[in-house]
């Protein structure tokens, strides 16, 4: 089987450099001015997504690209401050097309996703999508890319300490969500608590979220949705050009920087990138200092690609490092927080000092993970239609080190090698009518190379193939599609000191899933979306065969070879309106999910809990359960320049056929209000350009709804959190100088824990009887972003 990968792999490789099918040759021209005073704009961006091609406006205002293919396509038009433009454009037939840019209003701005059938229109999509674009991630102070989104409606993080978070969409996370970076699922050992995606969040140029399961493009393991990391667009042709971001935190003493350069050179192709992140240990109103959450981040990325009519080959590397240290919660009497030494022979525990909390260097336990990978993305364009060929390969590095005796040896070390192959063709557009078809999949190995255990080596195969259909009427589309899945799991058996650690088991399992939807215009501004999907997934290894201590986690888990594969059905129901002083959104849905998995603490028959190696035991368990919700948002401008927007997202998530402490599922995130006033002060400056200021609020209900089995989990207390922010460009004779953004999170300094911090089942401060240890306290911060035009 490895023989066919690597053929494919080596077929993907040799198509991006030898194909060259005979294609037409088109090329459009045009100026863009401003709707208020008709004066050029300067610097906006013509960008052709499928195509990966596109060019600036000049000081007059004008454009020009030559060399494309003469197909019907995408173009967007977009200027920072302005309502962004997109719509169909037919290269056989037109050659000069001009546009007049709008100011930001309150209406729903359009966008291109690509998540769910190849390059397509959000407005044409019947499931909620939306999308976090570059200036949104500039002006978000975070610690790593799931927390810049995880305020977007129906999108929270299940967190452990400040820089690891894992996203949850509409109540769900871990294997329920796909990510997908460089074109790829990412793979890096996702069913972990105590890590993040392994991801550089500063090479991310924008973020599609798709909620639900209607994808037909990434398999199993997309049951709750995808989050699609986009690359920032490429150049224009003749351009070069190198970018410098750096940005400081004061809680956690955080600083990052990231250096890129690239360009576009007789249409071949070229994005470099450093990038590093630094931080000490960030401190809260009850904890002070919390000893074990420095982390520290390194990534290093390129692509060399060439740009032809006849379509694109890119080929991508990238290697990325992060060490984090494991908060373990040990406290002294006092509620100091210890750390372990080893002194004559012995393990022992003294008082973390000063020097200890505001140290970048890591604490005692900590981990390595690193994350390398190599893809080749290719594109060719078939007539008017597009044929897309993506193969990858993975390699995830995972390392504990505990021992304090030896410090540099790993005791848990997983290495987990994926191939992703991806191939498919989007039809053109023909008398309303447009389809897709493809095949996906991936072959993963995961081997153990330390000396303690959590899961067993295995190997993995899966394939799909998926094909879906739009039809669009004058007031009305009409879409769907259907996959099929098989995927195949092998255990393999481990014997420890004479005793089985982990059996030998195969598991075979295979899904159909599919996706039925429809928009309907009532009229202008005014839609209504419905859709009913399946969807599936297979259990993961850590589900079927974990048998160890998950270090940073407070357990001990125990996995289960008898689960079954879980099946969703998700209705979906939206109804959105849009004008230029208001515009709102509401989306809501019903999950029914067959043979829900999720962890359980174990008790014996007096009800106490199970201890293994000193913590508490857990095992996997299925059963039926059934989640509901929705999110509104509300966004309302009466005053040109002045912008009030609000949502609400909330989700009820329940086991059927339960009831008292076994009700309810465990990690769902508690009902969120957010509330934002922003107020441009200066648009279209000659010297300040679109500068503006920012006031949040942001409100989590109590969380009553709780599975408290065992103690497994407690209800949460209701918090508030109030954000500030201000932004500005610096430009000289219509070009960015450079960007300055200023924030204040929590700025009242709340003690607050969120129901998705794992930190909540920490031990407890036997100084303040307080459980566990809470989020991140006030912190300020700045961020700088310089681009050089070479």
């Amino acid at each position: 089987m490895k023989q066919l990968y690597l053929l494919l792999s080596f077929l993907c490789l040799c198509l991006g450099v030898t194909a060259n099918p005979p294609v037409d040759k088109a090329s459009l021209r045009g100026k863009i001015t401003d709707a208020v005073d008709g004066n050029s704009v300067i610097g906006a961006s013509i960008y052709f997504p499928t195509l990966r091609v596109g060019t600036v406006t000049n000081q007059e205002g004008l454009y020009s690209i030559s060399n494309l293919p003469a197909v019907k396509t995408t173009i967007q038009v977009s200027y920072v401050g302005h309502q962004t433009i997109i719509q169909e454009v037919d290269l056989r037939t037109i050659s000069t097309l001009d546009f007049v840019m709008h100011e930001n209003n309150a209406m729903l701005g359009e966008v291109v996703i690509t998540g769910l059938t190849g390059s397509a229109l959000a407005q044409k999509s019947p499931t909620p999508v939306s999308v976090v674009d570059t200036r949104f991630l500039q002006e978000t102070s975070s610690t790593n890319i799931i927390d810049a989104i995880a305020r977007e409606p129906g999108v929270s993080q299940i967190t452990t300490g400040s820089g690891i978070s894992k996203p949850v969409i509409r109540g769900l996370g871990y294997n329920r969500i796909v990510v997908v970076n460089d074109g790829v699922r990412q793979e890096g050992q996702q069913w972990g608590d105590e890590h993040g995606i392994e991801v550089d969040g500063q090479s991310v140029g924008s973020v599609e979220i798709l909620k639900g399961p209607a994808s037909l493009m990434y398999g199993s393991d997309a049951l709750a949705g995808v989050l699609i990391l986009h690359d920032e667009a490429l150049l224009p042709l003749g351009h070069m050009h190198a970018n410098i971001e750096s940005g400081y935190q004061t809680n956690n003493g955080l600083f990052d920087y990231t250096l890129n350069f690239a360009g576009n050179k007789n249409n071949v192709v070229w994005d470099l990138r450093w990038s590093q992140k630094l931080a000490h240990a960030y401190k809260n109103k009850y904890d002070g200092y919390v000893y074990g959450s420095q982390f520290r981040e390194r990534a290093l990325s390129g692509m060399l690609g060439l740009n032809r009519r006849w379509g694109f080959s890119h080929l991508k590397l990238s290697a990325y490092h992060i060490t984090p240290g494991i908060i373990e919660g040990e406290r002294d009497k006092s509620g100091a927080f210890v750390k372990p030494v080893f002194v004559d022979g012995e393990e022992d525990e003294v008082l973390a000092t000063s020097h200890d909390f505001h140290s970048y260097a890591h604490p005692m336990p900590y981990q390595q993970v690193y994350h390398y990978k190599a893809v080749s993305e290719n594109s060719f364009v078939l007539g008017d239609g597009t044929l897309k060929a993506v193969v990858g390969f993975q390699q995830n590095r995972r390392q504990e080190y505990e021992e304090i005796e030896t410090p540099d040896e790993a005791a848990l070390n997983l290495r987990l090698n994926t191939l992703n192959y991806d191939v498919h063709y989007l039809s053109p557009e023909s008398n309303g009518w447009k389809w897709a078809a493809g095949l996906s999949g991936m072959w993963q190995r995961s081997e153990n190379l330390g000396e303690e255990f959590l899961i067993p080596d295995y190997r993995l195969f899966d394939i799909g193939a998926f094909t879906s259909l739009t039809r669009n009427f004058q007031h009305f589309t009409l879409s769907g599609g259907l996959r099929y899945d098989v995927r195949r799991l092998h255990s393999y058996a481990l014997i420890e000191e004479g005793k089985q650690r982990f059996e030998d088991f195969t598991r075979n399992f295979s899904g159909l899933t599919g996706s039925l939807g429809a928009i309907y215009n009532f009229a202008d501004g005014l839609n209504l979306r419905v859709n009913l999907s399946r969807g599936f997934r297979a259990p993961n290894i850590s589900e079927l065969g974990a048998n160890g201590v998950h270090e940073g986690t407070f357990r001990y888990e125990i996995g289960n070879h008898h689960l079954k594969p879980e099946y969703s059905w998700q209705g979906d129901l939206g109804l959105d309106y849009s004008s230029e002083i208001f515009s709102a959104q509401l989306s809501l849905f019903a999950n029914h999910i067959d043979n829900y998995i999720f962890l359980e603490k174990l008790t014996d028959a007096q009800g106490r809990e199970v201890i293994i190696d000193d913590e508490a035991a857990y095992q996997n368990r299925g059963g039926d359960a059934r989640l509901w919700g929705g999110e509104m948002l509300v966004d309302i401008h009466l005053i040109e320049q002045l912008h009030f927007q609000n949502t609400f997202s909330y989700v009820n998530a329940h086991r059927l056929h339960q009831s008292g402490d076994a009700k309810y599922l465990p990690m769902t995130p508690a009902p969120r209000w957010t509330s934002d006033l922003r107020y441009d002060i200066i648009r279209d400056g000659k010297t300040l350009n679109n500068l503006y200021v920012s006031l949040g609020i942001e409100y989590n209900l109590r969380q009553n709804h709780f599975y408290g089995i065992g103690g497994t989990e407690t209800a949460t207390p209701a918090y508030t959190l109030l954000n500030a922010a201000a932004g500005v460009d610096v430009m000289h004779r219509g070009y960015k100088l450079f960007s300055v953004f200023l924030t204040g999170n929590n700025l009242t300094n709340a003690a607050y824990q969120s129901h998705l911090s794992r930190l909540k089942y920490a031990p407890v401060n036997e100084r303040t009887f307080r459980r566990g240890v809470f989020n991140m306290g006030r912190n300020f911060g700045i961020k700088i972003v310089v681009p050089l035009e070479l």
